[in-house]
């Protein structure tokens, strides 16, 4: 006698990842994943914006500026959750713009900076960014599994890696202000981050795209990840 596997086996192995959750983001584990970094990145958006602020970190308030996508992000994969994969692929697109836009905020504000090269306070930068560390480990550990998916899924993965790698930049630089006493190291973190943005937004605007444009999910197109833009 034959055993049919499940109807759903075939979907979670599609990218040879056995062991991942359905990919369009419909299984009630991920929702609550979900709500929990909402509520963390809304959090810590407020934070680190207003250390940001304290400490005149350009570093800070881009990686504040993560946290804010994040949770807009977060909010707008859980309301698509379920829906056709046009309106998830166009949810993805919004969010990829959003990431661009953050990116030209960046370096336009870090531009600005340039100019005066005001030293931000390096001990506020590295206590704001080891705390906004542990909180995006937090994240990255719970989405970890769900970074395989469909545009819209995947946008959630990607968003969480770029502020666990933002966060341990801003430490860097928090260390390097404090060496040298010079503004340049919080400068060139904030344009690295915006690079960061912009190549997030490349990655999703693609993969959305061409979702949309011949209705079939192209999940995981990063294998485990590594990024393999289409």
């Amino acid at each position: 006698m034959v055993v049919k596997p499940p109807l759903s086996e075939p979907r979670s192995k599609a990218c040879g990842c056995s062991g991942n959750p359905k990919f369009d983001g419909v299984a009630p584990t991920y929702k609550r994943v979900l709500w929990v970094v909402i509520f963390i990145n809304a959090a810590m958006f407020i934070v680190e914006m207003s250390a940001g602020k304290l400490a005149g970190s350009q570093a800070l308030q881009a990686d504040a500026l993560d946290f804010l996508g994040d949770a807009f992000t977060y909010g707008l994969s859980l309301a698509v959750i379920g829906m056709s994969l046009k309106v998830r692929s166009t949810a993805a697109m919004l969010k990829g713009a959003s990431l661009l836009l953050m990116a030209l905020w960046v370096f336009g504000s870090t531009a600005y900076q340039i100019f005066i090269l005001a030293i931000p306070k390096a001990e506020i930068m590295g206590l704001i960014g080891l705390l906004a560390l542990a909180v995006n480990i937090t994240s990255v550990l719970l989405l970890m599994r769900y970074k395989d998916g469909d545009a819209n899924v995947r946008s959630v993965w990607l968003c969480s890696r770029n502020d666990a790698i933002g966060n341990v930049a801003v430490m860097v630089a928090g260390a390097t202000v404090w060496l040298t006493t010079s503004a340049w190291p919080d400068l060139i973190v904030a344009i690295i981050m915006a690079g960061l943005f912009l190549r997030s937004s490349q990655l999703i605007l693609i993969q959305a795209w061409q979702e949309y444009r011949f209705g079939e999910d192209l999940g995981a197109p990063e294998s485990h990840g590594h990024d393999h833009a289409h």
